[in-house]
């Protein structure tokens, strides 16, 4: 496969020292599918358990954030038995190039993944020019 020179994920680094995040808890790499045509590229990336209001998406200086909040689902009068699902925050980074038109991306959550779509710039998109003759 080759990489995308239009979106770059960002390496995975690892938390050198609790003191380095701001709230307590287990932090979640969501997986991500990413695939573009002429026009766009599509990321998806799987957040389940996250509503879309728990989910926040910043850009800033070229890099895209991604983040989401995973909450309990037992309400306060129940107690655990047995817990495989585990809480915690989504987070992932990705460095976007000038090709992509930062000011159209969307951002829909369906289902537990969270589909954004990123459109080329004009000017990255491929065109075919007509000869004509005479």
């Amino acid at each position: 496969m080759t990489e995308s020179k239009e979106l770059q994920v960002k390496d995975k680094q690892e938390v050198a020292s609790p003191a380095e995040q701001t709230r307590p808890g287990v932090i979640f790499t969501p997986d991500v599918d990413i695939f573009e045509d002429e026009r766009q590229i599509t990321l998806l990336a799987d957040m389940p358990g996250v509503a879309p209001d728990g989910i926040t998406i910043d850009l800033n200086d070229n890099v895209l954030s991604i983040a989401g909040e995973v909450k309990p689902f037992e309400s306060a009068n129940e107690s655990d038995v047995l817990i495989e699902f585990e809480i915690g925050r989504y987070y992932r980074q990705f460095t976007l190039s000038e090709v992509i038109d930062q000011g159209k991306i969307e951002a829909k959550h369906e289902d537990g993944v969270l589909r954004l779509t990123l459109p080329k710039a004009e000017k990255a998109v491929p065109r075919r020019i007509a000869v004509t003759a005479g």
